[in-house]
């Protein structure tokens, strides 16, 4: 099996670049349905019910889910994490767990060897701020997938990743400020880009793609449009559509002319879209919602990208 393989084929078998976030949240009124905590009382088995309900109601509909480990570990629910990532594959779902790992050496071999031997997911998300030291103990793994954060969807991702910079060959490690002229400077965002491009060049690829894919939010279509030009044999997650504002137009460049090249997540617009219509859909049918809302994201989406 090939991560990026793998997910083309279910791609088009499904006609879907949906990915499901599956975020569980049992602190606030109008997540997790209250039926759930009371009959279940125990976090892992109360989060593992509802993402099962989910997972059973809309796997035909999707190729692709994408678990959150803060929310696990907020809940000490690793347990339900890994079940739940087991029951997604048997329902013919590949998983990417989104754990944006970041570290070097030992402890970056240990965050690898976890997300893709204890936890069986097929594909993370990574920050690349420490370079490539923090990204090899991943590629190691050939027939997984990773996705490095290239342009996040959070308004304050402009803080730092929309900055201008550039290398100075003569400068020196101690310098901290610098005056040069005539030297063209790129975004950070673009920099990042073109690092991933460079780091994918020796990788196998299937349909054009390789496993080293890129995350680029959705609020940002421009930046989105620079940086698809960039990463040509990238598959790019486009987090913060729905609930986050993007559309389906904001993600068309994403994709190439025969609706491949991205996947496009939604968490909290699916899983908990019951809220938006509580006469139609009471807490019972909560996966029912999450289904309709599936089901219109598809034809937009789809209508867009011509798949």
């Amino acid at each position: 099996m090939n991560f990026i393989e793998d997910l083309i084929q279910s791609i088009i078998d499904k006609h879907s670049v949906v990915c499901v976030g599956l975020d569980p949240r049992l602190d606030k009124e109008g997540e997790i349905p209250q039926f759930l905590i009371e009959e279940f009382e125990d976090p892992n088995k109360v989060i593992l019910e509802f993402n099962k309900i989910l997972i059973d109601n809309t796997s035909d509909l999707i190729p692709v889910v994408k678990p959150q480990i803060a929310f696990y570990e907020k809940y000490e629910a690793l347990s339900a994490l890994k079940e739940t990532i087991k029951y997604a594959h048997k329902k013919d779902l590949l998983v990417i767990l989104d754990s944006k790992r970041n570290d070097i050496g030992a402890t970056s071999e240990a965050y690898a060897y976890s997300t893709f031997k204890v936890f069986n997911a097929d594909a993370c998300t990574v920050n690349a701020y420490l370079g490539i030291d923090g990204i090899n103990p991943f590629l190691e793994y050939k027939e997984k997938g990773i996705f490095v954060l290239v342009k996040t969807s959070n308004p304050s991702s402009r803080d730092f990743q929309n900055l201008f910079s550039a290398k100075i060959p003569n400068a020196a490690d101690s310098d901290i400020e610098i005056n040069v002229e005539n030297v063209m400077l790129e975004r950070n965002y673009i920099k990042m880009a073109r690092l991933v491009e460079e780091w994918g060049e020796a990788l196998t690829q299937f349909s054009q793609f390789h496993n080293l894919g890129v995350v680029v939010g959705a609020t940002f279509p421009q930046e989105l449009e620079s940086i698809r030009k960039i990463v040509k044999n990238s598959y790019v997650l486009m987090p913060g559509f729905g609930a986050q504002g993007a559309t389906a137009r904001d993600i068309k460049s994403g994709f190439n002319e025969n609706g491949l090249g991205g996947i496009v997540n939604s968490s909290r617009g699916i899983i908990y879209a019951y809220n938006n219509n509580k006469k139609e859909y009471p807490p019972e049918k909560f996966a029912d919602a999450a289904r309709a809302e599936i089901i219109s994201m598809n034809e937009k989406i789809n209508k867009v990208i011509k798949l």
